[in-house]
């Protein structure tokens, strides 16, 4: 399956470069008929118009569930001055938190800041595309429907306000979660588990680093996920931030900051902190 799918003013489009296909169907309804979005997606002739970013929404704007993986990255562990969540055992679980669905924002949508210790995390996201309970990791991609570029804003305060720390409502203020610009298929990218990932503030880059390097694969993350719980078409897995964050450089977020995010073949986010 090959297509672009993304949300124009609450309506599916399918989006190649500014050019976009109207699809007349809601976002989360057209991820569930993905053979007609490949159809008409290897049909598409001249485009319905352009849109720019600032006209996008999220791509899967109403999850059932969404995902986070924390410390998936040795450069993002050694940073915090934390300890290997591996450790020395494999069957170790990973570090797994939500982030509710209402704090997903558009690819340009202004990320509003509350108090000082506001934090960008990119992040590769993976969306679900089929129900799927039980999987091997030998099968998983199959259950996938595409990727996404995320931005997993943190409120730092919020986020170790208890003891022990908790993440979901720290993760979880309005528009913490920019994703977009489109949901992109696998196969549109030249290696889905090798992709190029940057983090930019104000044009000076911050984060930069490969796919490649996640201590839990894609695969893995959809399958251990799968034995626990359900997972439902268009459930969203963030999949963990490289290392460059700006808690560990004592580098949070101010209004008028300007963040874009880029992963390899997926496109860029850029949000603006207010």
């Amino acid at each position: 399956m090959s297509f672009r799918l993304a949300n124009r003013a609450g309506q599916a489009v399918l989006l190649d470069g500014q050019d976009y296909w109207a699809l007349g169907a809601d976002p989360m309804d057209a991820l569930t008929r993905p053979q007609e979005l490949h159809d008409r997606w290897a049909s598409r002739n001249a485009p319905d118009g352009q849109v720019t970013l600032a006209e996008l929404g999220p791509p899967v704007p109403a999850p059932m569930q969404v995902f986070g993986y924390g410390l998936n990255y040795m450069d993002h562990i050694e940073e915090l001055d934390r300890e290997d969540p591996l450790g020395s055992a494999a069957s170790e679980a990973p570090v797994v938190f939500t982030k509710f669905p209402t704090c997903l924002a558009g690819p340009a949508a202004p990320v509003q800041l509350v108090g000082d210790y506001c934090d960008y995390e990119c992040e590769l996201v993976v969306v679900i595309g089929v129900e799927t309970s039980n999987v091997d990791e030998g099968q998983a991609w199959d259950r996938v429907a595409g990727l996404m570029i995320g931005q997993d804003i943190s409120d730092r305060a919020l986020q170790t306000a208890a003891s022990p720390p908790q993440f979901n409502l720290g993760k979880s203020r309005a528009s913490f979660g920019p994703t977009g610009p489109a949901l992109v298929t696998p196969d549109l990218v030249d290696n889905p588990d090798d992709l190029a990932i940057s983090c930019r503030i104000n044009g000076e880059l911050r984060q930069n680093s490969r796919t490649s390097l996640l201590m839990r694969p894609v695969a893995e993350m959809v399958s251990y996920l799968s034995l626990i719980l359900t997972l439902h078409p268009g459930d969203i897995i963030f999949t963990g931030t490289p290392g460059g964050v700006g808690h560990a450089q004592g580098l949070y977020l101010k209004p008028g900051d300007v963040i874009t995010s880029e992963i390899e073949g997926l496109g860029a986010l850029e949000n603006v902190c207010i």
